[in-house]
């Protein structure tokens, strides 16, 4: 390698190492002024709306890049680009410069110029100015040296220019989450948490004794008790909170492929592995996962999460490059995890690493107070979303409500306020009708004539849930594999979860 290419492979890799213009020609300079003689090296922007030229970035080693933005008539705008689009270059002292291009070196700029184009893939054309003062100018080979620069600079420039297009969508995107969460009322995490105060105190204060390191932290509550909303409070009051929160449900996950949705998998690793592809862990990266119900794991799954959990590593399904991850771990579970330890279903080593730091959330049925606040909360998310005037629960409602036992929690309680913000039509909630059957038609009186007996049958879903429950009786409560539910019903695992959540029937009671 002679030292022309040893030079321009140093400049290659202050492009790679750098994205931001700036950045890239202050690592540029120092290497091509002994070679060139540089007074001064300046990348300048055209711009064909605003009929200017700008320093985007400069070098001098006399200290300032001269003056930033030039205003420019439209003949000569359109001279420069013309001139521009045709890639040419020019050598030449100032005032020649000037004659050709007028407007295009920035003041402080005096000895020969060499002017070239620059012209990234997208938007207008750059400009590179090099300056040098010495009496043999671009001569002797000096100009070569200087037009070989041309390539990697362009490739800094499209660096330049796509790192700014992220920070305008990401700024863009954030301004969006900020405009959606002041419609939905949820300016700050602390005023999405109804209830901060007074039944979940305690949880707060735990959240935030915890936020600030990296431990796993493990939430223990009944199912719709909101236990994604404390973890993702966690989050954001974590030094991750600028990183990605991320919720996998391991319940809905099938079996055999619970490894590559967690781990990911490389390209034919298995039957239908068309690509490779990245696991939550790896999408997860810098932010915090939000493992919710991490009892269901099967144990192969269990036993790579614990890998995981000591160093940080782990490999994709097929593969056989160890990967790291910076992933804080927040898991939720609604089931009894230590009687699962005790009988063998889930990892005891795991269990220590989980519970690190547990949290245990009070079912709704335990901070009654909570449910008026909650209340007028879902009637305004609601009336929002149905398009409805301000709606709050009356005194008569909070008594119904708080009378319920609240089997589903919170999320049961959301689900009802809706049903009774569209059974009121728009002139209030009717709570009353509400709580009873979600299916009930509007009463209707019968008519004197006629009398009709109530019917014996039950409903299609009280049949399905019926014969689902006689099923996890014969199976003690087991879902899947050979002796499961899903074998005996003849239904995929997954589908069966699906409809039982949906019927609202619990596998957990037929467990011995």
């Amino acid at each position: 390698m002679d030292q022309h290419d040893a030079w321009l492979l140093d400049v290659w890799r202050v492009v790679s190492r750098h994205l931001t213009l700036g950045e890239t020609l202050e690592g540029v300079f120092p290497l091509v002024t002994g070679g060139l003689s540089l007074g001064m090296l300046a990348i300048r922007s055209l711009d064909r709306a605003g009929g200017s030229v700008a320093t985007a970035a400069a070098e001098s080693s006399a200290g300032g890049p001269g003056d930033a933005r030039t205003a420019l008539a439209a003949a000569d705008l359109a001279r420069i680009m013309t001139w521009g689009e045709r890639r040419e270059t020019v050598v030449g002292d100032r005032r020649a410069l000037e004659a050709r291009l007028p407007g295009l070196a920035p003041g402080g700029m005096d000895g020969t110029i060499l002017a070239a184009s620059l012209a990234p893939e997208a938007g207008d054309p750059y400009v590179l100015l090099l300056a040098t003062t010495d009496p043999g100018g671009f001569g002797a080979g000096r100009r070569e040296l200087a037009e070989a620069l041309v390539e990697p600079l362009t490739v800094a420039v499209e660096n330049d220019r796509r790192l700014r297009e992220l920070v305008r969508l990401r700024e863009a995107a954030e301004a969006e989450n900020r405009s959606l969460r002041s419609k939905l009322g949820r300016d700050g995490a602390e005023e999405a948490i109804v209830g901060a105060g007074s039944g979940l105190r305690e949880v707060m204060e735990h959240v935030a004794l915890v936020a600030g390191s990296d431990a796993p932290v493990l939430i223990l509550g009944e199912t719709g008790s909101g236990k994604e909303v404390v973890a993702r409070a966690i989050h954001d009051r974590s030094r991750r909170a600028v990183g990605p929160f991320l919720r996998v449900n391991c319940g809905a996950i099938p079996t055999e492929l619970v490894d590559s949705e967690l781990f990911g998998h490389e390209k034919g690793s298995f039957t239908g592995a068309v690509g490779e592809r990245k696991g939550w862990f790896e999408r997860a990266d810098g932010g915090t996962l939000f493992l919710d119900e991490c009892g269901e794991l099967p144990p192969a799954a269990q036993v790579r999460l614990l890998r995981i959990l000591q160093d940080g590593s782990y490999e994709r399904v097929g593969g056989e490059k160890s990967r790291r991850v910076d992933v804080r771990i927040v898991a939720a579970t609604h089931r009894d995890l230590r009687a699962m330890v005790d009988d063998g279903r889930f990892r005891q080593d795991l269990w220590y690493r989980l519970a690190v730091f547990p949290i245990h959330l009070p079912p709704l049925r335990e901070r009654l107070g909570d449910v008026e606040a909650l209340a007028s909360h879902f009637a305004g998310r609601a009336a929002a979303r149905l398009g409805l005037p301000r709606l709050s629960p009356t005194a008569g409602d909070v008594e119904l409500l708080v009378r319920y036992p609240w089997p589903g929690n919170v999320r049961e309680l959301a689900a009802v306020i809706e049903r009774a913000a569209i059974l009121g039509d728009g002139r209030g909630l009717d709570v009353a009708r509400a709580l009873g059957a979600p299916t009930a038609p509007r009463a209707v009186p019968p008519s004197p004539a006629l009398h009709v007996e109530p019917s014996p049958f039950p409903t299609l879903d009280q049949a399905a849930a019926m014969h689902i429950e006689r099923a996890l009786s014969r199976t003690a409560g087991r879902i899947e594999g050979p002796a499961g539910a899903a074998a005996v019903l003849g239904v995929n695992p997954h589908t069966l979860r699906s409809r039982m959540r949906k019927l609202g029937v619990d596998w957990s009671r037929f467990r011995p």
